[in-house]
This record gives structure tokens, sequence and C-alpha cells, in this order.
């Protein structure tokens, strides 16, 4: 088994902000062309074999796709009429007002005409993406290594989301904090929240899983993976979970497990799949899930 690869924040932190900013300008994209769906499932992009993707989109009679490739360090533009363009992220710096400016210019050589919200989200920048030059580094090694560690929890996440009967959502990546999700929901409606993006994704009760790479804009924090149950029921925080690295925060209200636990394991899926399985428990037990009934064998 090939060792997964440390992924420290001050080895990538300019890649990981200016590559965030990157996705968000793609994923507005397909906020913008993909229906709305419950729980904001239109929004995520995927991973891929080579990176990430939108999957494709509908556009007048074509679909369209948009892909981050971080093998060969492009964005390809994909349509249903055959139609390739291309996007080289490696060599010249490329500010984020000039990525934003190439990438529509080569949609609109494919006749695909879009409009974005350009103000960044989720992050406290707040130059909009066409008059944003201060973002431009892209590193390809940096890039391609956090993608690797991506890959590598992609299908971890596949698995525990296989034994689940109830509805679950994919696993996907949300661009604007730019962490890996999969939610199990139970079934059961939850108070009403106030925050407009919150009332619809968190209108059913539900427990979480994700990945983050940690915070590019303060360098306060490393790459982790989380869970939680919302509503969070009483007594959740006290729980004991697995493995012992693990730990929750009063102020996140969710449990953490540090990236660098998981990768020095001798079988890192075994213990995210371990963390999972332990938090969800504590969480689903404690709300009142009918387990056994969502359990899938």
């Amino acid at each position: 088994m090939t060792p997964w690869p440390e992924l420290k924040l001050s080895a990538w932190r300019d890649t990981y902000a200016t590559v965030v900013l990157y996705a968000q300008v793609v994923g507005k994209i397909r906020l913008a062309l993909a229906p709305k769906m419950n729980q904001w499932w239109n929004v995520p992009l995927y991973l891929t074999t080579r990176g990430l993707t939108t999957s494709p989109m509908p556009h007048g009679d074509r679909t369209l796709s948009i892909d981050f490739d971080f093998i060969d360090h492009l964005v390809v533009i994909r349509d249903s009429d055959g139609q390739v363009r291309t996007l080289a992220l490696a060599g010249t710096p490329m500010r984020v007002c000039d990525f934003y400016r190439a990438l529509f210019a080569e949609l609109a050589a494919i006749d695909v005409d879009v409009r974005i919200n350009t103000a960044p989200q989720e992050c406290p920048v707040t130059t909009h993406f066409p008059d944003d030059g201060d973002h431009a580094t892209y590193d390809p090694a940096a890039a391609h290594l956090a993608w690797d560690v991506f890959r590598r929890i992609e299908p971890v996440f596949q698995i525990f989301r296989s034994r689940f009967r109830g509805k679950c959502s994919p696993v996907h990546l949300f661009w604007g904090a730019f962490d890996l999700a999969v939610t199990r929901f139970n079934g059961r409606r939850a108070p009403l929240r106030q925050a407009p993006v919150d009332r619809d994704a968190y209108d059913e009760e539900v427990s979480s899983l994700g990945f983050w790479p940690g915070d590019p804009w303060t360098g306060g924090s490393e790459a982790m993976f989380y869970s939680y149950t919302v509503p969070e029921p009483a007594g959740f925080a006290q729980q004991r979970v697995l493995p012992a690295a693990a730990f929750y925060s009063a102020q996140m209200k969710e449990f953490f497990l540090p990236y660098d636990e998981v990768r020095r394991a001798a079988d890192p899926a075994a213990v995210i799949l371990e963390f999972a399985q332990s938090t969800y428990e504590a969480g689903a037990t404690l709300a009142g899930w009918d387990r056994q009934a969502l359990a899938y064998p």
C-alpha cells in the first residue's frame, strides 16, 4: 500500500487559496446552469481520475462540462457537440481576474453565454473575480498533491455511503469552503433556519461526514476530517468516539480528526471509516434515528 502523502498547509497555502477561487468561478457556472436541487446538490463539484468536474450541465439543447485536470494542469471545457476548449493552469502565473476572463472567453468561443455572481463565497476575500489580481499562485506539484489526497479519501467516503439505505447525498466537493462531504438523512424535517442557504441545506435532520484541507485564509487550521449531527442532540459533545485522536470542538459543534493522524496509520481507510461510523452512531442514537431500518446490509 502506497503511504498517504503529507499535506501541510504551509507547503501549498498560496496555491490552495488561488485554486479555491478558480473553483468558485467554475462552481458558480454550474450553479447558474444546473437546475436547483434539494440541499443545494446542484452546486458541488465531483472528484475524477484526473481532478474535479462539474459533471454535465444543460445549456440550451446541449450539455457541457468543465473539468480541472491536476495531472496535466488544465481546465477542459467539453460540450455534447464534440467541441473541446482548454485553458493552461501551469506556466505563467494566472491571476484570478485573468482566469475569469480567459475561462469566459473560451465559453464564448463555443457560444456558451452564462452570467454569474462574481463575489467570492464563504471566505474573507471580498474582491470580485474580474478584479482580483492578488491571488495568482499555482504550483503544479502542490495542486497535484492536494488532489492526490482527495482522490484517496473519496472512495472511502463512497464505501461509507454504501452502508446506508436512506436518503444520502453524493460524495461531492463544495467549492465555497473546498470540503469533500457526504451527508445522511433520516427523513424527518428539521426546525426552520433563518439563513436562506442553511434553510434548504438543513431542512431535514442530517449526519454529515467531510474532509477539509485546512484554512488557507488565516493559516489557523491544518487538514481535518469532520463529522456533525444537525440538529445536534443533547449529549453529543460528551460522546466517546473513535479513534482516540478524534476530538469535539465546542465552537464548531463538530467532531474532528486530523488528517495527519490518518495518513500515519497502517490502514488510513479503516481509520476514516472508524471515525465515520462511530460519530454517526453517536449522533444518530442520541437523536433517535431508526439505525437498524436505515442500515444497508
